[in-house]
């Protein structure tokens, strides 16, 4: 579906966040024959929806939202709506389709896409291959997930976008480039359960990619893609395996046999963000880029990448400890990851956040051999310490939030140590979202600097 098949329809967009809003803007000029806004949560009445978006759109909540829904043509669903939301089986159930603006938008744009998703990794390797492209003269617009709607996007010749699974979802068409950095079990409460959040994420590849490329180092990843794949009539490329094209060997970015510069320019810690460099580096090659003939402009350009904030970003501290906001992990997974990236330092870890019902028990097989401090605030901390009990060499220390937290973490970590906070979890009851818990983290450090 696309914006011109609104034409003379009447369109419920669902959400008023920046998706909905964009959304509004985007098909208001189509001429839907009817056009509104729905807003379902419980303070709707303190949305600010007025002047154009209003005249464009009225708004209905409260009484009047599921009304407007299940009477309209059309529902374009906003990213935050999850598919277990009780409507949305109502609307399947009545034969409304759904769709999303980030499907509406890939329905025209398709073509000059480069679209990335996976359960770690998708906004780093979406902006370093961003970042790559422009360096070898192929200009490009950035933008998805990591914060501009796609309806919001300037026409380009080029796009490389990070996309979610709830973006993934809705998709009837793929990009021409579909990248999937890894895969392993999140968002299972958005989505129903693993089996369904797989589907809706590996969406991304089922409706006629030019082009797939895919972490070959990801097991499960290469899995769950075989059947998904095989309709395409063409194998996904892997990257950053030991048989690859693209890979890091004895420290070394390789492309073939060719050695093409030091992992170390790439400044990013941790094996995982090698991995997401040979993603990209893969992406260019299959766009027709010479990696090779372009590697003193790639190594340069990989040298500047500053990577994204909230992911092992270090914090200076007059202790000599390294202090290390990695806010944005979200499952058990990335924590593995970001503990990997300080092996062979002492290490404490923060861990806590809403309870989402995930599974800690592969963290707990990881951590076996290990010896490390993990403090866990509330509220999944006291049951991922639970998973952890009676691990040798992993201490265990509950804490009241996070300013304790980092208190503790000052007590209890060795001179030159690290304190991670890779929290295991989606979000903080007290905060509003991972940037206004990142705050806290730094406010919370230097306050107990001394």
């Amino acid at each position: 579906m696309r914006l011109a098949d609104l034409k003379g329809r009447s369109v419920a967009v669902w959400g008023t966040g920046r998706e909905g809003r964009a959304a509004v803007t985007a098909i208001s000029p189509y001429g839907p024959s009817r056009l509104i806004a729905v807003d379902d949560s419980a303070n709707f009445l303190s949305v600010t929806w007025e002047g154009e978006l209003a005249a464009q759109a009225p708004l209905a909540g409260g009484d009047h939202a599921f009304p407007a829904l299940v009477t309209a043509d059309v529902v374009v669903r906003s990213p935050g709506v999850p598919q277990t939301h009780p409507w949305m089986k109502e609307l399947r159930e009545r034969g409304v389709p759904v769709t999303g603006g980030s499907a509406l938008w890939m329905a025209d744009h398709a073509a000059r896409t480069i679209g990335v998703t996976g359960s770690k990794g998708k906004s780093t390797t979406s902006s370093l291959i961003s970042h790559l492209l422009a360096a070898v003269d192929r200009p490009n617009v950035f933008g998805g997930n990591i914060g501009v709607p796609l309806l919001d996007l300037p026409d380009a010749p080029l796009y490389v976008l990070e996309l979610s699974s709830y973006q993934c979802s809705d998709l009837t068409d793929s990009p021409r480039v579909a990248v999937v950095t890894s895969l392993f079990p999140e968002h299972l409460d958005a989505h129903g359960g693993e089996k369904e959040y797989y589907r809706d994420k590996l969406n991304l590849l089922r409706h006629g990619p030019e082009m797939i490329v895919v972490n070959g180092t990801d097991e499960r990843l290469r899995d769950e893609i075989r059947g998904v794949t095989d309709a395409n009539g063409f194998p996904p490329i892997p990257a950053a395996a030991d048989d690859s094209r693209f890979r890091v060997e004895d420290e070394m970015v390789f492309c073939s046999d060719e050695p093409l510069f030091p992992r170390s320019a790439l400044r990013l810690k941790g094996a995982h963000n090698g991995r997401n460099l040979c993603v990209a580096l893969a992406v260019l090659d299959g766009l027709g880029v010479d990696v090779p003939g372009e590697k003193d402009r790639l190594a340069a350009a990989v040298a500047s990448f500053e990577g994204l904030p909230h992911r092992l970003t270090e914090i200076a501290d007059p202790s000599g400890l390294t202090f290390v906001d990695d806010t944005l992990s979200t499952s058990p997974y990335a924590t593995m990851h970001a503990i990997d990236a300080y092996a062979g330092k002492p290490l404490t870890v923060l861990v806590g956040g809403t309870d989402r019902g995930l599974d800690y028990t592969v963290l707990r097989d990881f951590l076996a051999d290990r010896e490390l401090t993990v403090i866990g605030m509330p509220d999944s901390g006291p049951r991922i310490l639970g998973a952890l009990a009676g691990l040798d060499g992993v201490t265990t220390v509950p804490a009241e939030d996070l300013a304790d937290a980092v208190r503790l973490s000052r007590e209890l970590t060795p001179e030159g140590g690290v304190v991670l906070l890779s929290p295991a979890a989606p979000s903080y009851g007290q905060f509003r979202n991972y940037e206004h818990r990142s705050e806290a983290f730094v406010e919370a450090v230097r306050a107990t600097a001394g």
